[in-house]
């Protein structure tokens, strides 16, 4: 089948979707997932992220769609012809859906552990603004522990759904979900509950904002600070292919290896997350590969390779030229410097 995303053709297999379509094509044209993991199932459609239009609906029936279609959960068509990054009314929804999930978002960036690789960070940058319209207080809550490795502020969280998911696709049995509903709903155990199994670890992961965050490496380094390595060894739970964290010679963090869409596509257990911590429990395999564009980056490749689009485009955006015409005829000639 063929579908044409921002005037580049595809040819994809029937059942997929336009999010999948789109990242055959690259990350320039792929739509922001907030909520959206591809190795889970049924996950994505809550955030609406991925919003895009929908100019043709096929072949046989060419009419355009008449509103915005998520990208995440909505098939493609024979001749179906979508509208991402060139659609001014995509764009400009994009800006009030980061409006949105910063209602409630506090502005603690420089003391949070996700800071640097935050797919809300990242979605803000793409496409929100630097001011913002909203004068009420924010919904707070207590940080709570969510068992013996594992903190939740739920300041942080935007609903998405990913850690639930994970706990009832890879664990025996969730002990937490949504609780409330509206504006109330927040992410909670069952009374008297822990996440307390041998893959629950997974769940700091998939969180793509630090709501979920790991106990062991709370408040230890900036993620880029760190010198991330591809590492394995033989477990007898999970695959035992990781990332290790490295501060100098002390290894920080353990986490699952993630692709260019930031997901996860083999979890690892609890063992090799939070207590093989050590160099020699490990077999290096060699550097992680980063995007020369992430903030991981910094200080590991040289300043010409580093362009920083979103001052750029800031500045654009919002330059005004100032007209000034006062008189300077009395001030003195200034020297100029060679």
């Amino acid at each position: 089948m063929k579908v044409t995303i921002d005037n580049i053709t595809v040819d994809v297999a029937p059942g997929t979707t336009i999010m999948q379509a789109a990242r055959q094509i690259g990350p320039h044209i792929a739509p922001p997932a907030m909520c959206y993991y591809e190795p889970l199932k049924a996950s994505g459609g809550k955030c609406r992220g991925c919003l895009v239009k929908v100019t043709a609906g096929s072949e046989k029936d060419p009419r355009p769609m008449p509103k915005l279609v998520p990208a995440c959960i909505t098939q493609i068509q024979e001749g179906m012809v979508v509208e991402n990054t060139i659609n001014e009314q995509v764009l400009e929804v994009r800006k009030g859906i980061v409006e949105f999930l910063l209602l409630n978002h506090p502005l603690d960036c420089p003391i949070c552990d996700q800071a640097g690789e935050c797919d809300l960070q990242n979605f803000t940058f793409e496409h929100g603004v630097s001011k913002t319209r909203t004068v009420e207080e924010r919904n707070t809550f207590d940080p709570v522990d969510l068992g013996p490795n594992i903190k939740l502020n739920m300041n942080r969280c935007i609903l998405c759904y990913r850690c639930v998911y994970t706990a009832d696709q890879i664990t025996d049995g969730r002990v937490h979900g949504v609780m409330n509903r509206g504006d109330h709903a927040e992410i909670s155990t069952y009374i008297e509950k822990a996440i307390d199994n041998d893959f629950s670890g997974n769940i700091i992961d998939v969180c793509p904002v630090g709501a979920l965050t790991d106990k062991t490496y709370r408040f230890k380094s900036r993620v880029w600070f760190s010198k991330p390595v591809d590492a394995s060894c033989d477990c007898g739970k999970c695959s035992g292919k990781v990332t290790l964290w490295y501060r100098g010679d002390e290894v920080i963090r353990v986490t699952a290896r993630k692709n260019e869409w930031g997901e996860v596509k083999e979890f690892i257990c609890n063992t090799c997350r939070f207590e093989r911590k050590k160099t020699s429990d490990w077999t290096i395999e060699g550097p992680t590969q980063i995007a020369h564009n992430s903030v991981i980056s910094a200080n590991k490749y040289g300043a010409n390779k580093i362009t920083p689009a979103f001052p750029l485009k800031q500045a654009a955006e919002q330059y005004k030229k100032i007209d000034d015409n006062r008189d300077r005829s009395f001030l003195a000639p200034q020297k100029q410097l060679n």
